[in-house]
């Protein structure tokens, strides 16, 4: 059976976002049909349309999502049809040399759902992150759903689908903040602002948020940063370092992604410090530092893909966290909108005035 339904799709880079009609397939082996209830807005989606990260047009966007289990294919036992599920693009193989070595969290074969959707016509369309979650119902691979609890907030858990599971898992994961450490983050929209909630989970004591926008500093400080620093008018570098004795920061989270910002990062770390770069860099950005600079200083210079996370692991325990009330998801949901409003909410994008939209279906 073909499932008609409505899509939010970009037919080449750059053009606007159009809702169209998609046909999505019956679960074949190994694959999922979700009901998609929320997703959220990522810039992720916004690259996707922009062509920076391939030309595979058209897409399907949206990966932020959560929903319900519509029906499963053949051999799957992960879940079950009526499942809440968080959706993932950590579908975990269990084979590669990283599952093998018992790091599932680095694995390096992660699959996606073998049909295709398509438009109409018959075009095959390019799911966001194997996901295309702006959408009526997606097919995904089995493993990229994760079961969660179904009396919480869909709009709220969705989000640790994508970019707040990266923030909070560049600090808790990647950046392994300790109780009493000092953390800064540069870059303060919804990745920095997660980071910076991650910190505080972790038990950091001084928490440093950088960016040149007020607006996303006073969500920073919601978020637990006990300092802010406008780097418009202020020296990151220097700022940080005074709020932590003269020496820098145990750990440096770049939200960002610029070859600026890093170097920013790295002579903002203490001596033996961490810097976990999380933003998603430019193509072709390039980056130059002393090497005596980069021995000297000692410590660990890290990426973080997906917060290092295990999906498995960490979505059922962070939705617990939030549950508790140790977690405020929602607070990252600034608006939720209809599926027609997808491109408005990348415009609010670009000016900060959103940590997330969600969509809702």
């Amino acid at each position: 059976m073909t499932h008609r339904v409505r899509g939010a799709v970009v037919r080449s880079k750059n053009s606007p976002v159009t809702v169209e009609t998609i046909l999505v397939p019956d679960p074949g082996p190994g694959e999922a049909l979700i009901d998609i209830i929320s997703c959220g807005v990522c810039h992720t989606d916004q690259h996707y349309q922009q062509g920076q990260i391939n030309d595979d047009f058209p897409f399907l966007l949206g990966h932020e999502a959560s929903g319900t289990v519509s029906a499963v294919g053949q051999d799957v036992t992960e879940v079950a049809p009526g499942d809440r599920v968080v959706l993932n693009w950590r579908a975990v193989c269990g084979e590669c040399r990283a599952c093998d070595r018992g790091e599932p969290e680095y694995c390096f074969a992660t699959h996606n759902a073998t049909q295709k959707m398509t438009l109409e016509d018959g075009t095959e369309l390019a799911p966001a992150l194997g996901i295309g979650a702006f959408a009526e119902k997606t097919l995904v691979a089995a493993g990229q759903c994760s079961k969660v609890r179904d009396d919480v907030d869909p709009a709220a858990i969705g989000l640790l689908g994508c970019g707040i599971m990266a923030g909070l898992g560049a600090a808790i994961n990647t950046g392994a903040v300790k109780r009493g450490q000092s953390v800064a983050v540069i870059g303060c929209g919804g990745v920095g602002c997660a980071a910076i909630a991650g910190a505080q989970l972790a038990g950091a004591t001084t928490i440093i948020a950088v960016d040149i926008d007020p607006q996303k500093l006073i969500a920073a400080r919601t978020m637990g940063a006990t300092h802010v620093v406008d780097s418009s008018v202020q020296d990151p570098i220097q700022e940080i370092r005074a709020h932590t004795g003269g020496f820098g920061a145990d750990v440096v989270i770049d939200a960002v992604g610029r070859p600026d910002t890093y170097r920013q990062a790295f002579y903002a770390r203490d001596l033996a410090g961490t810097v976990v770069l999380v933003g998603v860099p430019a193509p072709g950005a390039t980056l130059e530092l002393p090497l005596l600079d980069v021995f000297g200083r000692g410590g660990s210079l890290k990426s973080s893909w997906y917060g290092d996370c295990l999906p498995s692991r960490d979505f059922p325990a962070l939705i617990d966290l939030y549950r508790l009330g140790r977690l405020d998801l929602d607070a990252f949901v600034s608006e939720r909108i209809g599926l027609d409003q997808v491109e408005a909410a990348f415009a609010k994008l670009a000016t900060g005035s959103v940590l997330r939209s969600v969509v809702e279906l």
